[in-house]
């Protein structure tokens, strides 16, 4: 099969199975929604000096990408292990034997579509809540602001990716979530928030790829990293080339 027909039967995979929509859906609507409400019960007399030094209206706009990105680890999981929980992982290499064409076109269709609902979640997020900000809100032609909105969709989308590549290597929905969702929810903004262990925790994938999202290096009280918002979104691409190589290896060793 050729490699455009291969892209082709994974859009029609994804578009026509109902949970992987609904996810990206939830991604928009949960982002927006809670940024939303985060803007409009906002109070600048609840900063104490420092954080009123350091308000970053952007920061505000994005802060909650923390809550959004959980139903975009669901679709990434979902994209790739929905192949085994059916059984269509035998059909699907059966019409597609080469198994690296197979998951680099189910990987570049649902990182597309990942990209283009994170751009559009990041951008609406940011122009609502600075709508609802008022005197407080910033300017799209501020400096660096855009490269953070823009950075957010792209952090969502190597997020999709990351997971996608997680799930080829567990092969399940259930394991695959189980581990991805406590280590983005708790594991990583734990580690980040002690002085013995924030080394480690500034190193993993959310903490040094949401730098990109930062205009003001030290909003809200965040600890100071040893990189910047490009060189943490560096990092964020090698953990996620890793684990798509991973999925990779997994795929081509072991039966499906």
């Amino acid at each position: 099969m050729a490699f455009t027909a291969v892209l082709q039967s994974e859009w029609t995979k994804i578009r026509t199975v109902a949970s992987t929509s609904w996810t990206l859906a939830l991604v928009f609507l949960v982002t927006v929604g809670f940024a939303a409400l985060f803007s409009a019960t906002f109070d600048p007399n609840n900063l104490n000096a420092a954080q009123r030094a350091t308000f970053d209206p952007t920061a505000t706009s994005l802060s909650s990408m923390q809550l959004g990105q959980l139903a975009m680890i669901v679709f990434g999981v979902l994209v790739v292990s929905t192949e085994y929980s059916t059984g269509m992982i035998r059909t699907s290499l059966a019409a597609v034997p080469r198994r690296e064409h197979f998951l680099l076109g189910k990987m570049a269709v649902a990182t597309a579509l990942a990209l283009a609902v994170g751009l559009l979640t990041s951008f609406a997020s940011f122009f609502l809540t600075q709508a609802l900000l008022g005197d407080l809100g910033i300017g799209i032609g501020e400096e660096n602001v855009l490269r953070a909105v823009t950075g957010a969709g792209l952090y969502l989308a190597l997020l999709a990716l990351f997971c996608m590549g997680v799930a080829a290597m567990l092969r399940s929905s259930v394991a695959a979530i189980s581990v991805l969702v406590p280590f983005f929810l708790i594991v990583s903004n734990l580690l980040v928030s002690f002085e013995a262990t924030r080394t480690v925790g500034q190193y993993l994938p959310s903490n040094a790829g949401g730098r990109i999202m930062q205009v003001v290096p030290n909003a809200f009280d965040s600890p100071e990293t040893p990189y910047g918002p490009w060189g943490g979104f560096g990092i964020l691409v090698l953990w996620t080339l890793a684990a798509v190589l991973g999925g990779y290896a997994v795929l081509r060793k072991r039966d499906a």
